[in-house]
């Protein structure tokens, strides 16, 4: 493994604009600065081999460990996260096979789930405020000078340059607001009857577009970034994501997943800001919601996890992001010697904070209620790397742009005494921000108002 060491800055999306003419450029976004609790970027691009799965294929995440084995291991850096190997990401339908469901083949805007095997990385960490090229062995000589050639030369006080954006109409709703919590009713009804404890319900927002995502992706970064957001460009599309939530990190033999539920709106007023938090984490309806999941994830670990070493270090700490405050828990494990990390997402795909409990029950009952397939929405963005390590998100606050088209979706956990409506403004205010920032800033006439 080589590493060249660069100059620091926060100027990260500047890094991407460096390679963004070759294939396939990913950027696993820290949201720094505007989201304090990252701490690294990783950006890449030209993978020596892909992995594109479709949602009826038989064993997904086999063959994700597959295109791992066709990098050599590497020895783990103390501070680095990603020293080559897979980037990605896995679609909400992937799931449907380890919880014996049968596949859900209805068209999405990209594929299923598409990983990248790639052989460097720039990686910034905002912690040490430290840049470095990090170059795995099967990166070629000729790859390695010319990419610290770009780097070396990067003006990383400009302002990053991008084509230009413009959408072509407001966004669309899925469901009008009647239809929203007549459906919410219905998960209601499956509750009493004792189906399940909980379901998460969303819709999809729709609009027109042309031109360059990038564009639309830096504007929502500025807005709302989140610790675990993304940019993926694939030849089928673009990922928009402005993740809060992560799904599993793994770091050796330790594993930690960081589920969100319960949601409160912000305030500009910091008095009511801060009363919104307060009341938030006394909710007894919110911690119930969150502690199913909990509960859920619990079981998922437990799956995969040596016995007796799974544990919940923190539960129902409160955490602010650009417009709402949401309810976060911790649980950690340790995985047995002979278990790998695809082996981990199979067994806990797709996240407990994005389906209900029970897992299996309330998938089926989202794939009754809801209109459209999910995609790379409530899905996970992330990688593996050769060096023992990996990261993942919830793919939640994540748009797709692709053939003319920008779509995103909201949503949120059901449980028995959720009010329809209020579950309705919950899942306008997840996604208002972000509608209302593209509509503001790329159509001039948009009406901003949310509608349904």
């Amino acid at each position: 493994m080589r590493i060249v060491s660069l100059p620091y800055s926060a100027n990260t999306p500047q890094a991407l604009t460096a390679i963004s003419d070759l294939p396939l450029p990913v950027w696993l976004d820290s949201g720094r600065p505007r989201a304090r609790s990252g701490r690294f970027d990783i950006i890449s691009a030209d993978p020596v081999a892909q992995l594109s799965l479709t949602a009826d294929c038989p064993d997904p995440f086999v063959q994700l460990d597959d295109l791992m084995c066709e990098l050599a291991p590497q020895d783990m850096d103390t501070q680095m996260p990603f020293c080559g190997g897979a980037i990605g990401y896995a679609g909400y339908e992937l799931g449907n096979r380890g919880n014996f469901l049968p596949p859900d083949t209805r068209e999405t805007p990209l594929p299923a789930g598409f990983f990248g095997l790639y052989t460097w990385a720039l990686i910034v960490d905002h912690q040490l405020q430290a840049t470095h090229l990090v170059f795995h062995p099967a990166c070629a000589g000729h790859q390695q000078r010319d990419l610290t050639a770009r780097f070396q030369a990067l003006d990383w006080s400009a302002t990053p340059r991008t084509e230009t954006f413009k959408l072509t109409s407001a966004f669309r709703h899925e469901f009008t607001r009647p239809q929203y919590e007549a459906q919410v009713a219905r998960v209601l009804q499956y509750i009493r009857a004792g189906d399940i404890y909980q379901a998460n319900f969303t819709q999809r927002f729709f609009a027109d577009c042309e031109g360059d995502p990038l564009a639309a992706y830096l504007a929502l970064r500025e807005a709302a970034a989140g610790p675990f957001s993304a940019y993926l460009s694939l030849p089928q599309g673009q990922i928009l994501s402005l993740s809060p939530e992560r799904f599993i990190h793994g770091d050796g033999d330790q594993l930690q997943t960081e589920p969100i539920k319960g949601t409160a709106r912000r305030h500009a007023d910091p008095q009511q800001d801060a009363e919104a938090a307060t009341r938030l984490a006394s909710s007894s309806k919110d911690r119930a919601e969150n502690l199913m999941i909990v509960d859920l994830l619990r079981n998922d670990f437990g799956k995969v996890c040596k016995q007796g070493s799974v544990r919940v270090p923190e539960l129902f700490a409160v955490q602010s992001f650009a417009n709402v405050h949401h309810l976060v828990s911790t649980i950690t494990g340790q995985l047995p010697g002979d278990v790998e990390f695809a082996q981990v997402l199979d067994a806990c795909f797709p996240g407990g904070s994005i389906t209900g409990a029970p897992k299996r029950r309330a998938m089926e009952i989202i794939r009754e209620l809801e209109l459209s397939p999910r995609g790379i929405y409530c899905g996970s963005i992330g990688y593996l790397s050769s060096c023992g390590r990996a990261d993942s998100n919830i793919a939640i606050r994540t748009l797709t742009a692709s053939r003319g088209k920008l779509q995103c979706a909201a949503g949120g956990g059901i449980v028995a005494d959720s009010d329809p409506a209020a579950e309705h403004q919950e899942c306008l205010d997840k996604v208002r921000l972000l509608l209302h920032t593209l509509e503001a800033t790329f159509r001039t006439h948009a009406n901003t108002n949310t509608r349904g």
